[in-house]
């Protein structure tokens, strides 16, 4: 199909979701999850992969392919996600604000599903059924564009999604894939004016930043994911070691993935030695990449290093080789003055504080006006 036929295609499927009951939402989340989980799916999904990871080789990293790859598991853990998102409240429908007048006009705040959302992301199969879900969820027709890399992979995705539509009649083209992997096809959906309700760029600043510049439709601007731990004076810190090590090198091409440490000054010279022992000396010894340091001159005066730059503390790498370290006087000072004003701080009982993102199910807000009986 072409672009023009698909955005026709998800234009027309976005009546009957946005008409359907939560029950029969979810019991098409469950069909999506349980097509996914089917031996004949997984088969050939994981044969899909495989031909994008074998064209993407020698041109994307190694841990880039990772990134791109599929496993039984992460394909069961893609469907345990649908099936989380369909245990979650109903948002269609539920009433946010109330105010009765003192005439007897009701005022109501209410959740109603947008329409038809595209969502424009790279090369991470995984997200085509994470996005897919959300938008079933909320009521909406979903059009996703993925990177080319993963073009194959998401095609098949998409194939076992529908089937979980179908069995609860629902329309397949609810959910879309884009055919076109070009800067046409993006281009396209920037511009959709009358098919596009909303548009949600899920990639790197370059992706959010031409979205932002060049949509015609309404757009959310996301944040690039550049994910902080501090580690406070009074952190357990070999639980802190742990963590740290987890959230750079378990999976570093993931936008979850930690890329700056900031470690509080009373303990520097303390954990800092530690820190590069055990990123350093002993993942090597294990066999296991080791992470490079970037260090602020504080940092490099306890511990060799790489210079950091003034954009490392600012630099999303999805890479392991880089982890930008700084020290720091206090919690609260030092993660507002490096943490992007979209992100918040948790505080876990080894007062470990990491940053993260909080993703709402897109929902338009409509205001419904009555006279209390």
């Amino acid at each position: 199909m072409t672009t023009q036929e698909i955005l026709e295609a998800a234009r027309a499927a976005r009546s009957a979701l946005g008409l359907s009951s939560g029950e029969v939402r979810r019991a098409a989340l469950l069909g999506m999850a349980e097509a996914l989980c089917s031996p004949a799916r997984q088969q050939a999904i994981l044969e899909a992969n495989a031909a994008d990871l074998e064209a993407a080789r020698g041109h994307i990293s190694e841990v880039m392919l990772d990134r791109l790859a599929l496993t039984p598991e992460r394909i069961n853990a893609m469907a345990k996600g649908i099936r989380e998102v369909a245990d979650l409240p109903d948002p269609v429908g539920k009433v946010l604000r109330r105010v009765e007048r003192p005439n007897g006009l009701v005022i109501e705040k209410t959740a109603v599903p947008m329409g038809v959302i595209a969502i424009i992301y790279e090369s991470r199969p995984n997200v085509t059924s994470d996005a897919a879900a959300l938008a079933i969820k909320s009521g909406n027709a979903c059009i996703l564009r993925c990177g080319r890399e993963a073009w194959r992979s998401a095609n098949a995705i998409v194939a076992a999604l529908r089937e979980g539509l179908r069995a609860n009649d629902l329309p397949e083209t609810a959910v879309c894939l884009i055919e076109d992997t070009t800067h046409a096809s993006a281009n396209a959906l920037m511009t959709a004016v009358g098919y596009v309700d909303l548009l949600i760029p899920r990639g790197g600043a370059g992706l959010i930043r031409a979205c932002v510049e060049n949509a015609k439709v309404p757009c959310i601007q996301t944040g690039t994911g550049i994910c902080h731990i501090f580690v406070d004076a009074s952190a357990e810190q070999d639980k802190a070691l742990d963590i740290i090590e987890n959230a750079k090198a378990s999976r570093p091409s993931v936008c979850n993935a930690e890329e700056v440490c900031l470690v509080h000054r009373d303990i520097a010279a303390e954990f800092l030695p530690k820190l590069a022992r055990r990123l350093g000396p002993d993942r090597t010894a294990k066999g296991l990449h080791p992470v490079e340091l970037r260090l602020d001159p504080r940092a490099a005066a306890i511990i060799p290093g790489t210079p950091a730059g003034p954009a490392d503390f600012d630099t999303e790498f999805l890479d392991i080789i880089r982890l930008s370290t700084k020290i720091g006087k206090k919690r609260n000072e030092d993660a507002r003055q490096n943490a992007p004003e979209k992100k918040g701080m948790i505080n876990t009982p080894s007062h470990i504080c990491t940053l993260f993102y909080v993703i709402h199910v897109p929902v338009l807000l409509s205001l419904s006006l009555r006279t209390a009986g």
